[in-house]
C-alpha cells in the first residue's frame, strides 16, 4: 500500500488550485488522482471567453485558465496520474483505485481533498411524455461534440433550461449556423448569470420563455420538433397555451449534480440543499481529515470562486496534517428559506470567515440580514438578488467572538 499525506481527487480547476495551495503552504508528499486523459477538468471544452475576471483581472477562455493552474503544477512538479478511477475512500482515508498500468490499487491517505466536479441532471429524471428519438442531447455532450469533436448535432434547437451552459450553447450553436428557436425555463427567472442572458440571448436575439417547459417530444427515429407550455405557480402545464415547435435538436439544461458518490460511500454527511457535503470554513467534512471543495461541494457560477474555495481546502488539509489548532468554536448557521444555503455550514474558528450563499427566488430591494443569538451582526441593502448569482459576505473575528449561532435570512416586502 502506497503512503501519501494528501491526495487530491480529481485534477481540474479545485484539484489543482487546492494542490497548489497545499505545496505553497510547505506541503510536497501530495498526488493528484484524475479520470480523464488530461488536467483541466471541464474547462477543456469551454472555449469562450469570461473566466478569470476575478483571479487574474482579465479574460481567459476556459483551456487558457485551466492552463495557467497545469503550468505551475508542472513547474512546481506536483505529481499526478491521469486515466486514474477512484473506486472507494474508507472512512480511515484509504483510497481504492484503477488504471491500466497499475491495475487496482490502494493509498493510505494523512488528507483526501474531494474535488471531483459536477455532472448534468439526466433526461431521464424529467419525465417528458413522447419516445426517445435520436437528437436530444445534454447541453454539456453538445458543447463537447462542438468544441473539441467538431460535431454539430442539429439545425433547429430548442433548449430547456437556462443554466449557464444552456445559454453559452445557445449562443455556440447560433455562431455555428444553427437556428436556436427558443430557451425555455421552468422557473419564473432565469438560472444563469445576468451577463450570459445579455450576451447570449439578447445579443442574437434569442427568447427566453420563463414559466415555460416541454410538454411532449416529437419523432421516433429522429426529433421532428417539440411542444411546449407554459406553466402556472405550481409548474403545472396550463391548457391551451401549447406551441409546437419544429426541431431537430433538443438541448437540456436542467441543473447539475456534484459528484458525490465516493463522498456518500466514505460515510460523509451531505447538505440535503446543496447535495454535497457539509463543510466547515476550511472546507472540512464531518469526517477529519477530508476536505471538499468546488463544483464536488456545491455549484458554483464562477471558476475564479472555485479556485478560491480550492486554496481555502488545500491550506486545510496542509494545517490537519500538521496538526496545527486554532481557537476553536462551535457556531452553526441557519438560514430562513429565502436563502436556500450557506457554505460553510459552520464555523469552528474564530477568525475571519467568508461565507457563500444563494437565494431561493429573485428579491428585490431587500437587506441580507446576520444575526447571532444577541441580535444582528451585519446587514446591507441589495437592489437585486437572484438564485443564479452567487452571493458573498466576509465575517471578522471579532464578530464572531462569543457566537454560537448565526442565522442568515432576507428582510423586504
Amino acid at each position: 500500500m502506497k503512503r501519501v499525506n494528501l491526495v487530491i481527487i480529481g485534477g481540474g480547476p479545485a484539484g489543482m488550485s487546492a494542490a497548489i495551495a497545499a505545496y505553497e503552504e510547505g506541503e510536497r508528499d501530495i498526488l493528484i488522482l484524475e479520470r480523464d486523459s488530461s488536467l483541466g477538468g471541464i474547462l477543456q471544452q469551454c472555449i469562450h471567453n469570461g473566466f478569470g475576471l476575478h483571479k487574474f483581472g482579465e479574460e481567459l477562455a476556459g483551456p487558457e485558465y485551466a492552463w495557467r493552474y497545469e503550468k505551475r503544477v508542472k513547474e512546481l512538479g506536483i505529481p499526478y496520474q491521469l486515466n486514474t478511477m477512484v473506486l472507494d475512500i474508507s472512512d480511515d482515508k484509504i483510497i481504492t483505485a484503477t488504471n491500466s498500468q497499475e491495475g487496482i490499487f490502494t493509498i493510505q491517505a494523512m488528507a483526501i481533498i474531494l474535488a471531483m466536479g459536477c455532472r448534468e441532471r439526466p433526461r431521464g429524471a424529467l419525465n417528458i411524455a413522447g419516445h426517445r428519438p435520436a437528437g436530444i442531447y445534454s447541453a454539456g455532450m453538445a458543447q463537447k461534440l462542438v468544441n473539441m469533436k467538431g460535431y454539430m448535432p442539429g439545425k433547429n434547437v430548442v433548449i430547456l433550461g437556462s443554466g449557464d451552459i444552456g445559454l453559452i450553447m445557445a449562443r455556440r450553436m447560433t455562431l455555428e449556423g444553427a437556428k436556436v428557436h427558443a430557451v425555455c425555463e421552468l422557473m419564473p427567472y432565469s438560472g444563469g448569470l445576468a451577463r450570459n442572458i445579455e450576451q447570449c440571448l439578447n445579443d442574437f436575439g434569442i427568447p427566453l420563455k420563463l414559466s415555460h417547459t416541454v410538454i411532449q417530444i416529437h419523432g421516433k427515429e429522429r426529433l421532428e420538433g417539440v411542444t411546449i407550455a407554459k406553466v402556472d405557480e405550481h409548474r403545472s402545464p396550463i391548457a391551451g397555451t401549447e406551441e409546437y415547435i419544429p426541431c431537430d435538436t433538443l438541448l437540456l439544461s436542467v441543473g447539475l449534480i456534484p459528484e458525490n458518490e465516493l463522498s456518500r460511500g466514505a460515510g460523509v454527511p451531505m447538505d440535503r440543499v446543496t447535495n454535497g457535503a457539509l463543510v466547515d470554513q476550511n472546507r472540512q467534512t464531518e469526517i477529519p481529515g477530508i476536505f471538499a471543495c468546488g463544483n464536488v461541494l456545491h455549484v458554483h457560477d464562477l471558476v475564479d470562486y472555485v479556485s478560491e474555495e480550492a486554496e481555502l481546502a488545500g491550506r486545510g488539509a496542509v494545517a490537519y496534517i500538521r496538526g496545527e489548532e486554532e481557537k476553536e468554536c462551535s457556531i452553526v448557521i441557519r438560514t430562513d428559506g429565502k436563502i436556500r444555503y450557506t457554505v460553510p455550514q459552520k464555523i469552528t474558528a474564530e477568525r475571519k470567515v467568508s461565507v457563500y450563499f444563494r437565494v431561493a427566488d429573485v428579491y428585490r430591494n431587500h437587506t441580507i440580514v446576520i444575526k447571532s443569538q444577541d441580535g444582528v451582526i451585519w446587514s446591507k441593502k441589495k437592489q437585486k438578488l437572484a438564485p443564479g448569482e452567487m452571493e458573498c459576505i466576509t465575517l471578522s473575528a471579532e464578530q464572531l467572538a462569543g457566537v454560537t449561532e448565526l442565522n442568515f435570512g432576507l428582510e423586504g416586502k
